[in-house]
């Protein structure tokens, strides 16, 4: 069932219901697939349409989302991690209507972090839960550490691919391991740059039947944004097409997407909270953190 508008729903009394966070992780096998580009997007649409979101920069090793928003952010998540700003000084105000967590370039992995940081990013999260219902996170490319760890912590993945063998290729290997090695078992894919109507669906259909052979998962058509040259137009003037060309045919796609997005259900239990998120991606095996109030 959809969720009524925002607007419509006293702030306290949302908070006071538990409302869950959607915590979606935007990934893909290989660089240049279109990863951040959607996330941008997608938290645009979403935030036009009512929802209060922010788009945390997953990409520990080559921080952009920023750049594609023509941000320049003082502090990065790494300040929060060691302790020299909270998360609200650190979070940007994006024009478009959402919040931007910047992550910093070059930054340690998250599982290198120790007992206080690990604690004091969850608590720094879990304060942001009651102001928050969508949580977009822009992975790196590849299957590094940090790809797995936001990946296996969200409650959605969706698998960015297009019409390239490197691309389907290296999706299917995201998938193979989160699936194998990290417990994800379910898929949401999203066909980007589609050059004809109706590809989108045949490109997921080819990359269902490989995983279908060796895989034990479940996949998603999330829909297609299609070849578009506006797309390309609003990257170089560093603002989501949605905004810049609202009526282009990638700006449709995307509102479309954010619409289908905003119906995924919420698993219910621990996933479905923002802390329990934070908790479940920096936690090592050894450790196991408690939330003091």
């Amino acid at each position: 069932m959809r969720r009524p508008e925002l607007s419509l729903i006293n702030n306290s009394k949302l908070e006071s219901l538990g409302q869950p966070v959607q915590v979606i992780a935007v990934t893909g096998g290989k660089g240049g697939v279109g990863k951040t580009s959607v996330s941008v997007n997608l938290a645009t649409a979403l935030a036009a349409a009512g929802r209060r979101v922010v788009l945390l920069d997953g990409d520990l090793g080559l921080a952009n989302a920023d750049v594609f928003l023509g941000l320049s952010p003082r502090y990065t998540l790494a300040h929060v991690i060691c302790g020299e700003r909270t998360l609200d000084e650190v979070i940007v105000e994006a024009p478009q209507g959402f919040k931007v967590v910047p992550a910093a370039s070059g930054a340690a992995d998250l599982a290198s972090m120790g007992t206080a940081e690990h604690l004091g990013l969850v608590r720094a999260f879990s304060s942001l839960a009651a102001r928050l219902d969508v949580l977009i996170v822009d992975t790196a490319a590849g299957i590094a550490p940090g790809v797995l760890q936001f990946s296996q912590a969200a409650q959605h993945v969706l698998v960015v691919i297009c019409d390239e063998p490197a691309s389907l290729t290296d999706a299917y290997a995201l998938v193979k391991v989160l699936s194998r090695n990290h417990g994800v078992g379910r898929f949401r894919v999203l066909a980007n740059r589609i050059r004809a109507p109706g590809g989108g669906m045949e490109l997921f259909r080819r990359f269902e039947r490989v995983t279908a052979r060796f895989l034990d998962v479940v996949l998603e058509f999330a829909g297609e944004i299609p070849e578009d040259e506006y797309l390309r137009r609003s990257v170089r003037e560093q603002r989501p097409v949605t905004e810049a060309y609202p009526v282009s045919s990638a700006a449709r796609a995307f509102k479309k997407l954010a619409a289908a997005a905003d119906t995924w259900p919420v698993p219910p239990g621990p996933r479905g909270n923002i802390e329990f998120f934070v908790e479940r991606l920096v936690r090592r095996n050894a450790v196991r953190l408690e939330v003091v109030p």
